[in-house]
C-alpha cells in the first residue's frame, strides 16, 4: 500500500498507483478530498498536458500547490487521468 503523507496526517493511500516519471499518481478515490483546497495554478508538461494543483490544508497549515492532476491528459497519459500526485514535502512511500 503506497501512502502519500504530510503534517504526519495520511492524504492518501492505495495499491493502485500509477508511477510516471518517479511521482506516484494516486486515484482520486483514494485520497481525502477534505484536505485538498482548490489553487488556480497551472503548469504545463510537454508531453502530459496542463496540470492543475491543489493546495493541502491539514491541522490549519497549508502546503500551497502540493497536489496536481491533470485533468485532460494528452493521449500518451491517459492513464493518469482521475489521479493525483504530490511533492513539497508530502512523504510517498
Amino acid at each position: 500500500m503506497v501512502k502519500a503523507v504530510w503534517n504526519e496526517t495520511i492524504i492518501a493511500e492505495s495499491d493502485a498507483t500509477v508511477m510516471i516519471e518517479g511521482n506516484h499518481y494516486f486515484p482520486i478515490e483514494s485520497v481525502r478530498r477534505e484536505v485538498l483546497r482548490d489553487s488556480a495554478t497551472t503548469s504545463r508538461c510537454p508531453w502530459k498536458g496542463t496540470a492543475h494543483y491543489y493546495s493541502i490544508a491539514v491541522d490549519g497549515a497549508t502546503n500551497r500547490d502540493a497536489a496536481w492532476y491533470y485533468p485532460d491528459p494528452s493521449a500518451e497519459a491517459a492513464e493518469i487521468k482521475g489521479r493525483i500526485a504530490f511533492w513539497k514535502g508530502v512523504r510517498v512511500a
